[in-house]
Parts: structure tokens; sequence; C-alpha cells
């Protein structure tokens, strides 16, 4: 089989292994994400699985890096501040997150509670659309990966032992493409905002100690 034709492409991505990653420090990575931020005017999130960095608060950050050795001080700081960009004006941000990622129980549910009502609190912000998907009704397409769009020049992409980063433009088109069919799912402003609050409530009746 000839594969030339795939080349191209191939030289267009880019695998960033999880371990090497960790080894050269992973507040680099901090700031390598920070300069993406900075640099990109639109960036679009797909998040089936867990809360991404930019939503989360700092419990839940700090429980999200809990199992990776070592001393998490700098990494946790960096990802906080990096969620000022938020704020930014000149850019645009749209998140889209499945019941699962809302719900997955990372800290206990007290603070689950407080981690849903700090999402509901950030799609207020001006330049934020952040909408949720419900496990409810007939789903065509299923969710894969952790994946970011920044722009219409860049996507990665999140598996368990690293991340992969596409630049070639058919690539990237294809993630954003995925991305509007999810956004015809999810539910959007005040409509996501009543999800999330019936799903905090949820948390802050379960029984004490419950994660």
């Amino acid at each position: 089989m000839d594969s030339s034709s795939d080349l191209p492409r191939m030289a267009g991505a880019e695998w960033q292994d999880a371990k090497t990653l960790r080894r050269n420090g992973a507040d680099k990575k901090q700031v390598e994400l920070a300069t993406l931020e900075r640099t990109s005017t639109r960036l679009r999130y797909f998040l089936p699985t867990m809360v991404t960095g930019l939503l989360a608060t700092p419990e839940y950050v700090s429980a999200s890096l809990a199992l990776i050795p070592g001393d998490h001080s700098k990494v946790i700081v960096k990802k906080l501040e990096r969620q000022a960009v938020l704020r930014d004006a000149t850019k645009s941000f749209t998140f889209i997150l499945t019941e699962q990622a809302c719900l997955w129980p990372l800290v206990p549910a007290q603070a689950m509670a407080a981690q849903l009502d700090h999402l509901a609190s950030v799609s207020r912000l001006p330049k934020v659309r952040l909408g949720v998907i419900p496990l409810a009704g007939h789903m065509p397409k299923a969710p894969m990966n952790v994946f970011t769009v920044y722009d219409a020049s860049l996507a990665t992409v999140e598996v368990a032992t690293g991340v992969l980063v596409f630049r070639d433009p058919h690539d990237v088109q294809e993630y954003l493409d995925t991305f509007r069919t999810f956004e015809e799912y999810a539910l959007w402003d005040e409509d996501a905002r009543t999800k999330l609050k019936e799903w905090a409530s949820r948390h802050r009746e379960a029984p004490q100690g419950r994660h």
C-alpha cells in the first residue's frame, strides 16, 4: 500500500508523551497552554470526561493532580492564573461539557456542588458560552476524547498517554465539524444554568462524607 499521500498530514501532527511532559515539568505545559490561549482569538473546548482547568475551582484543580507524583503547587498556581484569560474582551470561548464531565465525583459532594455553581457563574462572563449535554434522549454521535480547537488553525486531543496536536487544515476541520455537531445537542444560557443548578442540588443533598 502506498502511504506517500499521508505524509503531509503526518507532518502536520505532533505527539506529546505524558511521561515526557511530566519529566519536563507540568508547570512548563501550563506556560505552553497560556501561550496558546494568549495568541488565539476563538477557542472551543469539548469536555466529555471532566472539567478543564480554565473552569475549575482550586479544590477541583488540586484533586485532578492528586495521582501524579510530585509537588503540584506551581502547577496549581499557573492553572488558576490562566483563568484570567476568560475575561479578555478580545477573545471568545465556547465550552461544551457532557453530564458525565459535570458530575464525575472527583471531589466530595459539597465541593462538587461548588464546582457546578462555579460553572454557572463562569457561563455569565461576556465572552464565554458554556453548554451542557444531558444524558437524555437520542444522540447519534458518541464522544470520543477531550479536544480543543484554537481558532481554525490548531486542534489538541487528549488521551490517557499524552496529547496529539494537529495543524493540518483537514484534521482541524474534522474537529470543528465534530464540535458543531455536539453544539446542537447542548443546553445553553439559562437552560444550561438551570441544569447545573439541578445537578448542584443533587450533590448538596447527598449524605455527608459521600464522594
